[in-house]
This record gives structure tokens, C-alpha cells and sequence, in this order.
């Protein structure tokens, strides 16, 4: 899938339509499966209420981290998406710019996702456009921040 054909666009119907057969394959599997699907659902409805601009954004993050980082589950936190790991600790997280009246969006790791890089790095992200760039800067930070979970 080319995230530049998508950039603005939102989902496409193919991927709407896919995450509501993973959504029913996940309630067909048990109590622990419905709360994955159920913690989808709330995703999909934040992302929902936000403004095109924002969800766009928001929509192109849970396409990379469910490509990138499968294992995490999605859920709300604070009324936002975010993904977290087989302990339910929170990795990453997007805040919308509308959310708190902000200039830009942002993609932010919580400790879970051990982005540790000597003694100071950065774990809250600015993105104000998806571009191919942002993909692939927002790919590898998923990916990196998922690697070393549970690596300890």
C-alpha cells in the first residue's frame, strides 16, 4: 500500500472493510479476543470524531502500527489511540491537534516502548503532514520501540 495515494485520504474502503473482519475474527475468539476487537472499535471511533485534517494523520499512524507492530493492541488512553503491549502497559500513543486545541498533532512513546538512547532522547513527536518521510521515520520509531519490549 503507498501511503502517499492515501496521504488526506483516510482509510480506503479495502482497509475499512479488513479492520472489520479482523474486528469480528477477534470477538469470534473468545472473551479476549472481544476486548481486542472491542479496544479496536474504540480506536476506530476516536480517530472518527476528529477533524479530516487530524484524522488523516491519525489514520496513517494505526495503518503503520498495525503493519509494524501487529502484537500491540489498540485501546483508548485518555480518549486517544494508542497501542499497548501483552501487559496492557500503554507504548505509543496520537494526540490530535484538536484534542487540546494544539498547533500540531503528535505520535508519543510512553517507558513500554524503551526507546532509551543514552541519557536523553526524545519520545513525543510533532507531525503535522504524512509524508513518505513521516512514514518511514514513524515505521522505524515503531518498530525500534517495539523490538526491545520485553527484551529486559
Amino acid at each position: 500500500m503507498s501511503t502517499e495515494t492515501n496521504e488526506g485520504a483516510g482509510f480506503s474502503a479495502a482497509e475499512r472493510a479488513a479492520m472489520k473482519e479482523r474486528a469480528a475474527e477477534l470477538r469470534a475468539e473468545g472473551k479476549k479476543g472481544a476486548k481486542l476487537a472491542d479496544g479496536l472499535q474504540q480506536v476506530l471511533d476516536a480517530i472518527e470524531k476528529m477533524t479530516p485534517e487530524d484524522r488523516a494523520l491519525a489514520e496513517r499512524v494505526h495503518v503503520t502500527v498495525t503493519e509494524h507492530a501487529p502484537d500491540l493492541a489498540p485501546k483508548t488512553w485518555y480518549g486517544m489511540p494508542a497501542y499497548a503491549n501483552a501487559d496492557g502497559k500503554v507504548v505509543l500513543f496520537f494526540k490530535n491537534a484538536g484534542k487540546f486545541g494544539e498547533r500540531y498533532s503528535t505520535l508519543g512513546f510512553e517507558g513500554a516502548a524503551q526507546l532509551d538512547d543514552g541519557d536523553m532522547w526524545p519520545t513525543v513527536f510533532a507531525v503535522t503532514r504524512w509524508t513518505p518521510d513521516v512514514a518511514d521515520r514513524v515505521a522505524a520509531l515503531v518498530r525500534s520501540a517495539t523490538s526491545r519490549v520485553g527484551a529486559e
